[in-house]
């Protein structure tokens, strides 16, 4: 099962980041007395602080709360088992919520959404040994019980951030003549990489970067702006809440850029782990397997329920396949039948390429864990990375083995990952252009593709931060 969670977010180790782990530089929290003068603060060896005063006197000092407002991602606790304290990104948080629902008058209950990822379905499937479409229905069903009024699939969001992916990257490779649409570009949908990126590489690699939102992110956009539309509601009257497999997400959803400052509300008010759904069934006392199924509910109106659907290409949404069968028929004319992936150090860096008359016409990768991501950034940097494209992860075997995800003590953990890939696959594919809907909000939510609508609500942009000193930096 995926690490505890109570009222702490413990974010699994990455045993192949690139640097070691800091102390958070906000570790306690000081309360100021008038007159108290100046005191030290001493550090016990059980890692407890202690503030002494000028009289010799003692006490201790509280942890503080920092929520991921305050957290500036440096890399302390972020990549390894340090612990962040979180006050609005927890299952605890959501419980609350719904019980508050519950004593309110009809009209000051918030609307409460979840939107749940194919990855954790995935997971939950190998956990109660059901079918990815009977999951996904208990699992709506289970939602329904503690009141959540719909559930949605992102499945339907990722439609819009793989046609906008495969949009951006035939604009790039046309405009790289002119140096205006660098190149390679690189996958925006996995919220650790873009972390890595901001905090270590900052303004040399945020070029390459898509600007596509993830589907997290567009779910974001669709149930706080297009379906609140739809029920007649402002955006802060929605709690939407996300199921996702990795921690991760959770610091996605907490970015500045998708807060609605006219609202002062998120996008995503909330980011369950798959983990964390299991902990919510175990307090209710209930078995998924067990629950009545009910259907999922649907953002289209040409499909008034929903069932889970899926899209080529893999664990972690597909994005190198759609992108490379979409750029070799509006680059070269070029209908690709299948993808052969061809591995290259390990599994979780292969490659593909379109070849014509022996010439290559696109170059395209996967590469996954900071290992990999650390060899392609270097590769960057000294001006030798031969690719167009690639899809970039931080986890190793990419989203199905997130942090996030159940960890079965009975199964080995690349048994039970093969499992989750078989699960996953079990699910009905569709090319994201044809998709129930799809077109629909492109037009009427949108008012169309390139529209001004579709950059504000699709696309995102990032941040270098600027590195704080420390005496990791110091060269000695």
């Amino acid at each position: 099962m995926a690490s505890p969670f109570s009222g702490a977010l413990q974010l699994t180790d990455l045993d192949d980041f690139i640097g070691p782990s800091q102390e958070c530089i906000k570790p306690v929290k000081v309360a100021k007395k008038p007159g108290s003068g100046v005191a030290r603060i001493h550090i016990e060896d059980d890692g407890s602080y202690l503030q002494v005063d000028q009289d010799g006197g003692t006490r201790r000092l509280e942890k503080a709360k920092i929520s991921l407002n305050d957290c500036l991602a440096c890399s302390g606790c972020i990549t390894s088992a340090e612990t962040v304290l979180v006050t609005q990104q927890s299952h605890e948080e959501f419980r609350r919520v719904l019980e508050t629902n519950k004593v309110h008058a009809p009209g000051q209950r918030r609307l409460v959404v979840l939107s749940v990822s194919p990855q954790s379905t995935a997971s939950l499937a190998a956990r109660f040994q059901l079918s990815p479409a009977d999951t996904a229905r208990k699992l709506t069903s289970f939602f329904k019980k503690l009141g959540a009024h719909f559930v949605f699939d992102t499945a339907f969001s990722r439609n819009f951030s793989l046609l906008e992916s495969q949009r951006e990257f035939v604009r790039r490779f046309r405009e790289q003549a002119s140096s205006r649409g660098p190149l390679p570009m690189l996958t925006s949908a996995c919220p650790g990489w873009i972390c890595y990126a901001e905090k270590t590489h900052g303004s040399f690699i945020l070029p390459h970067i898509s600007t596509a939102r993830s589907p997290q992110q567009v779910m974001g956009a669709l149930v706080k702006d297009f379906f609140a539309q739809q029920q007649c509601l402002t955006p802060d009257s929605i709690y939407h809440v996300t199921v996702m497999p990795c921690y991760d997400k959770k610091l996605e959803a907490s970015r500045p850029d998708f807060f609605n400052q006219e609202y002062q509300t998120r996008d995503v008010d909330c980011v369950l782990t798959t983990g964390e759904i299991c902990q919510l069934l175990e307090a209710e006392g209930l078995l998924l397997s067990e629950l009545e199924p009910a259907p999922l509910d649907s953002l289209s109106s040409s499909r008034p329920t929903e069932e889970p659907t899926s899209h080529r290409g893999g664990g972690s949404g597909g994005y190198l396949e759609h992108v490379f069968r979409h750029a070799a028929q509006e680059l070269f004319g070029i209908r690709v039948a299948e993808v052969t992936y061809r591995p290259l150090r390990n599994k979780d860096f292969q490659e593909v390429t379109l070849e014509r008359d022996g010439q290559v016409l696109l170059r395209f990768a996967l590469a996954y864990g900071f290992r990999n991501i650390q060899n392609l950034v270097q590769k960057l940097k000294r001006g030798r990375c031969p690719y167009h494209f690639v899809e970039v992860m931080a986890c190793p075997s990419g989203c199905l083995n997130g942090g996030g995800q159940l960890k079965l003590p009975t199964v080995a953990g690349r048994e039970l990952l093969q499992e989750v890939e078989r699960l996953y696959g079990m699910v009905r594919t569709e090319a994201p252009e044809d998709a129930p809907g799809v077109q629909e909000l492109y037009q009427q939510w949108l008012q169309g593709e390139a529209s001004e609508q579709a950059r504000r609500l699709l696309h995102t942009q990032y941040h270098a931060v600027e590195k704080g000193s420390s005496g990791f930096s110091i060269r000695w």
